[in-house]
């Protein structure tokens, strides 16, 4: 594996014009697509249908590999594919779903791209921080090992699909916190929040990950511009607390943040892996690759994230 914040190719940007992303429907994918192209910058988007406009390209709809020669003379691939983590509970039907829907189309990727050998263009991989699992009271940076729990298992087989790209294509995984938006992991709270449900989740002390939408997208136009390898946390640069987040919101929409739902309910309802690895996880993931590489958040705390995220409450 590389190390963390290791340069490829001295970084030569997006000036090559074209970027391939496979993934480009979900929410960072499809916030990507729009930065670059407003830009000017032309995008190939890989798609699992048939595809309905010339900048599309299907795969992954039968056993026929990825055509090398659709990656050909691009900047950047950037992979984004995977069934979100929001969705409970981790059946063990899901937990498949959740390992085929990354690992696949990642080495489907990385096949592509050794067969272009020294004309690869990097490789930008998606992972998570649930890699460092929980760890309490520790600080995380890129150099931290892997955690002990399904997810930081899925992050670990993930990412070395893609580190499997190499050795002529730069690779860079981009551990992404989960992102304050409406549609990320501020879905449920805001409901909660808005039926005056609002609460702690079990401590409620516990350190969550965070990073706004907007500074996500920054972040791996960044990682692709500044020529960057190996781990890169995504995460927000300031430490807040499932509470900090969550009362945030209940701010926001001037709503009580007062009902605290119990763990053992937690698991209960949604399952002991989906509950131990997401909600009451304690993980004080740091940015220390993108800050030491010049990269400036635009929302620096939680609070100004669930801002640019939430209207106010009139």
């Amino acid at each position: 594996m590389p190390e963390p914040g290791s340069s490829g190719d001295g970084g030569a940007g997006l000036r090559a014009r074209r970027v391939v992303v496979a993934g480009s429907s979900g929410l960072i994918g499809s916030a990507l697509v729009a930065s670059l192209r407003a830009d000017g910058i032309e995008v190939t988007t890989l798609v699992r249908r048939p595809a309905r406009a010339a900048h599309e390209v299907e795969w992954l709809t039968t056993a026929a590999p990825l055509d090398p020669g659709v990656l050909d003379g691009a900047e950047a691939v950037v992979g984004l594919n995977g069934a979100s983590i929001g969705r409970f509970p981790w059946t063990p039907s899901y937990k498949s779903t959740l390992l085929w829907s990354r690992i696949t189309p990642t080495r489907a990727l990385a096949r592509a791209l050794r067969e272009l050998g020294t004309d690869a263009p990097r490789l930008v991989s998606a992972s998570a921080v649930g890699y460092y699992g929980s760890a309490p009271g520790r600080r995380l940076s890129e150099h931290s090992p892997r955690g002990e729990s399904f997810l930081a298992d899925l992050c670990g087989e993930w990412e070395a699909a893609a580190f499997a790209a190499g050795p002529d294509a730069p690779v860079a995984v981009v551990r992404t916190a989960p992102v304050v938006h409406a549609d990320g992991v501020l879905k449920p709270l805001l409901l909660l929040t808005r039926l005056g449900l609002g609460g702690p989740i079990g401590r409620g002390t516990q350190v969550w990950p965070w990073i706004s939408l907007e500074d996500e997208v920054r972040g791996i136009r960044h990682v692709i511009d500044a020529g960057i390898t190996g781990p890169v946390n995504l995460t927000g640069p300031t430490r807040a607390t499932a509470n900090d987040l969550g009362f945030a919101v209940a701010m926001r929409l001037n709503r009580p943040f007062l009902l605290r739902a119990p763990v053992w309910a937690m698991k209960l309802v949604l399952g002991a892996d989906a509950t131990e690895a997401i909600l009451t996880a304690d993980a004080h993931v740091v940015p220390d690759v993108l800050e030491a590489s010049g990269f400036a958040f635009t929302h620096r705390t939680v609070e100004e994230a669930v801002a640019a995220a939430v209207p106010a409450a009139s």
